[in-house]
Parts: structure tokens; sequence; C-alpha cells
């Protein structure tokens, strides 16, 4: 074999090499912008529902595409395009509508045109009081965040989806509010963590249609205590196994 023989081997696999990388690449992008992308849980916002060290999986389709569907969502175009509202009760990932470049993860409460308002810790839509039903407590740090026994409660919105919401304190700042009214094409998002949720009570705001970016589905990976997935040292003292491969509801 001659040296051009040679060197001509060396470059056709190096573009091969750099064609597969693109095309991987490519893949990936058209996945996280269109199918999945995965999403960590920053906060005990959540609480008892999603944890932080919580690893999940957003769909991106369930209600269409806007700019904040792309990476640093660039403004292309406004709207939403294919565009469905989210159901009441999804637990929907966001961009905080003061400041795009933050995720934000709640539960949407409130559709367009509804009327909302805590009174005394109640939920209460469109002037109808939402079933809430003491379930019993917990008595885990790693679920409530304190080291005390913390009252359940379960919810169920009229649409009949129910999940259980945390009342860490009577009567906090978030248990008596005014009433608002959401306007069209915006939401109302709250955290089930109730007393522990920067949500649209506070300065969250409505949420606009545009800034939804896809429905929470499934917890891939969940571990406590601050660790990082990386750490595969601490997985067997760390690792919410029971965790894994739940839906999110």
């Amino acid at each position: 074999m001659s040296v051009a023989d040679k060197s001509e081997k060396k470059s056709g696999g190096l573009s091969e090499t750099v064609s597969v990388i693109v095309q991987a690449l490519l893949l990936a992008l058209v996945i996280r912008t269109f199918l999945f992308q995965p999403f960590s849980i920053p906060s005990g916002s959540m609480r008892p529902t999603l944890l932080e060290g919580d690893y999940l999986f957003v769909t991106k389709w369930s209600y269409g595409f806007s700019r904040y569907s792309l990476p640093f969502g660039p403004d292309l175009f406004s709207g939403r395009i294919w565009g469905s509202d989210p159901a009441r009760g999804d637990v929907v990932v966001f961009k905080f509508p003061p400041n795009p470049s933050l995720d934000y993860i709640k539960r949407v409460i409130g559709l367009p045109g509804d009327k909302v308002q805590m009174k005394d810790g109640q939920l209460f839509i469109n002037g109808t009081a939402v079933p809430r039903e003491k379930v019993g407590e917990i008595d885990n740090p790693d679920i409530t965040e304190v080291n005390r026994p913390v009252d359940v409660y379960r919810e169920t919105l009229p649409n009949g989806v129910s999940y259980d919401t945390l009342d860490l304190t009577p009567n906090s700042i978030g248990d008596n509010t005014r009433e608002f009214v959401v306007p069209e094409g915006h939401f109302f998002m709250m955290g089930d963590n109730r007393d522990n949720s920067t949500d649209s009570r506070f300065n969250v705001g409505y949420v606009p249609a545009e800034n939804l970016v896809g429905k929470a589905n499934i917890i891939f990976f969940s571990i406590a205590d601050g660790a990082s997935p990386l750490e595969i040292w601490k997985w067997p003292s760390e690792m919410r196994a029971s965790r894994l491969f739940n839906f999110v509801r």
C-alpha cells in the first residue's frame, strides 16, 4: 500500500467518524426538541409528588411546540405549533415568565377563564371548594424536608385528578389569597408543597401557553441527600429504587 493510499484511508476514516458524530448530535437534537427532554427536580416545591434528586422525562409533543421547545429558546416564531391545552392537574415544565432562562415545574390548577383562590388552606376554583381530605402524616425528612410529622391532604380536582399535598405550616402566607382570574391563553400553576412553593400565587404569575415546555412523564432515576447520579459509589445507600420508572401523576 502506497503512502497516498494510507493517507486516503486515514482521511476517509476521519470523515466517517465526523459524519457519525454529526448524525448522532442531530438525532439527539431532534429527540430533545420534539420527543423527550430530561429534567431534574431543582427544589422541594412539588413534594411529595416529586423530590429533589428525581430525574424525569418530559414529553415535548404533549402541548405542541413553541420557541421554548428549541434549545436556548431562539425568537424564531411566536405562539405554538400543533398546540393543545394542558389538562387540569397535569404536572408541567414551563419557562419562568419573568425570566425564561429558568425552568419551573408545577401542577396546572387554573385554566383560561377560571377563578382561583385559597381560603384557610382550601383551594377554590370558580367559587367551589376543591375536595380536600386528610389522608395521614409523613414523618420522613427525605420526603418532607423537615424533622417532624407533616400532614398530608389529598385534593381532587373537578376533572377527577387526585394528588397529595403537604401542609407544612397552618395559616401560611399562601393559605389565604385574593381571587385570581386566569387570562385567556394563560394557566395558573401551583406546587403540591403548598407552604413552600413559589408559584402563580406569588411572583410566577399567570403562565402564557407559549412558555409551556412539556408534560412531566416518568421518573427514570432518583437519588437522595443531594448526591449526583455520577457518584456511583453512593447508589447503594442513596438511590431511591422505589421511585424508578414511576409515572408522574
